[in-house]
Order: structure tokens, then sequence, then C-alpha cells
């Protein structure tokens, strides 16, 4: 079953990947993928994977009779903007790079897999059931273990860690449990309403990163940015309310709605002197601040 589930992303990610092919070009590439057990792809497999991979990612597989026969992918555009295939897609292609690399392991360098991952399944369970989650805890900045109730809203993963986000009981509002710092996890019997008015993609419109304050309101941002970090900036946006208000010779002007939180400024800090806060004031103070603390711990070398 879970072979026949990857021949079916490979077909989405070959017809993404080379747009339009004949079936003889799909079958032709099936006998270069790492997935072939030796056995050729036939017409009758290929339609049978085609049906399924439009039901499973409700998406339509055309065949052009003027062009060939060719086989596409209708409106692929949309379909790439979904966060979830992007992620899926990637994972997939990612093993497959790893599985036709055996042999070449010391050219191809990934960074640390996040730990964590072993409770993923399990979360994932607790989402379908609704039902809590009890987890025993340590943060970072405690050295104590605390125990928390949690109703689990929805999985986020950032900067190299997912996270775990629902309300908790404990303090009564809705907050993030990095998986790293789980030192045990069950799924109790106790059963919640998953709340009808709660998205996961609202939650975090107007923040950065994983931290949400409930109690700011959006403002708008305005950044400088100079030099390759014009391009960088256009190509990978900091933030999807990200618009590009002036356009000048040596820099560009962006503007973002956004609450300012300590995550934004680290990730403005982040950009050294490529970036420039010109407003809001307290953001830039804020920036100003950090890295006039930073040099000060730099000043006597």
């Amino acid at each position: 079953m879970k072979n026949t589930y990857n021949r079916y992303i490979w077909l989405l990610n070959t017809l993404l990947v080379y747009k339009k092919l004949t079936f003889e070009e799909i079958k032709s590439k099936w006998d270069d993928s790492y997935l072939n057990d030796n056995k050729p792809l036939n017409l009758r497999t290929f339609h049978d994977h085609r049906n399924a991979v439009e039901q499973i990612f409700n998406v339509t597989i055309s065949c052009d009779a003027a062009d060939g026969y060719s086989y596409f992918i209708e409106d692929d555009v949309k379909l790439q903007q979904d966060t979830a295939t992007k992620w899926l897609l990637n994972s997939f292609n990612t093993i497959g790079l790893v599985n036709e690399g055996q042999n070449m392991r010391d050219r191809i360098l990934f960074e640390q897999a996040p730990s964590g991952t072993e409770y993923l399944s399990m979360v994932i369970k607790a989402f379908k059931q609704n039902l809590e989650l009890e987890i025993e805890y340590q943060a970072f900045y405690e050295e104590d273990v605390t125990t928390y109730h949690i109703r689990p809203y929805f999985m986020k993963f950032c900067r190299r860690c997912w996270y775990v986000a629902g309300y908790l009981h404990e303090i009564k509002a809705i907050r993030h449990l990095a998986l790293d710092r789980i030192k045990s996890l069950k799924i109790t019997d106790v059963h919640f309403d998953y709340p009808s008015d709660f998205s996961p993609e609202k939650y975090y419109e107007n923040s950065v990163g994983i931290y949400v304050n409930d109690n700011d309101e959006p403002q708008e941002v305005v950044l400088r940015a100079f030099g390759q970090r014009v391009k960088k900036l256009r190509t990978l946006p900091l933030h999807h309310s990200q618009c590009e208000i002036a356009m000048k010779e040596k820099y560009s002007d962006f503007r973002y709605n956004l609450c300012l939180t300590h995550e934004l400024a680290l990730d403005i800090i982040g950009m050294g002197s490529t970036v420039e806060v010109l407003k809001p004031k307290d953001l830039r103070n804020k920036v100003r601040d950090e890295v006039k603390a930073m040099w000060l711990k730099y000043r006597s070398d």
C-alpha cells in the first residue's frame, strides 16, 4: 500500500515538473525511477494511478489529443501553492534524493533532522479523534518538568522544529509546545469540540515565526532593503502581507501588516545591514537596542 501511494505521488510530481508528457514519456521516466521494481508501467496501471491522483489530490489530469496525446495537470499553479501538497512533494523528492544517492552520501549534505518527530503520529491521532493530550514538558528556560493538558488544534513546522498548538488548560489560552522539549506524551480519553470559528492560518495572519501575542494589534511596518536583499525579499517574502511600495536604484521599500514580536525583530537583525526599519518607531528602537547590546559585547576586541 505504501509503495502504491508513493507511485501516486511520483506521477503527480513528474507531471508537475515536466508539465506535459505522453504516456510513452511517462513510461520511460518510470523505468528510470528508484521506485521501479523492474516492472514496466502499462497503460491500465497508468490510468488507475491517474484516477487515484485525481481523487486524492483533487486535481484533473487531462489529455491533449492535439499535442500527441500528452497528459498534463490543469491549474497546476494553484496545486503548487497548497502548502500541505508542497510539503509532501518536497519530502518525497528528498527521500528520492537519498535513495538514488546511497553511494554518494558524502556529497549530499543535510541539516540535522529535528527531534520530537516520534510524537507526530500520536498528535495526528489526537487530531482525528479530538482528544486532549497530556504532556510532560521541559522548556529551555525551566529546570523542572511541567505537566500540561492541551486540546491540540494544529501543528506547525518552524525554524527546524515541530510545534503542537491549542488550548492549554493550565494557562487558559492558546499556546504552542515544541515537540523536541516533550519528555512524554499520551492521548487521554477527554474529548473536546474543535472550535468551528478557529483558523490556524488566521491565528498567524499577522505574525512572523511561531510566537503570537493575543494582546498585540498589527501595525504598518516598513523596511528599506539594500543590494541583493531586494531580490531575496521579492523571491522569499518575509510575510504574505509584503508589498513593495518604492523602487529606487540602490534600495526598495517594503510594507507589511505585522504584530511587533521579538521574533520579528530578530529576523530583521538577522538580515544585518542590508535592511533598515523605517517604521514604526517602536520596532526601529527595539532593533537598535538589540544591535547596540550586541555591539557592547564585541567593542573590546
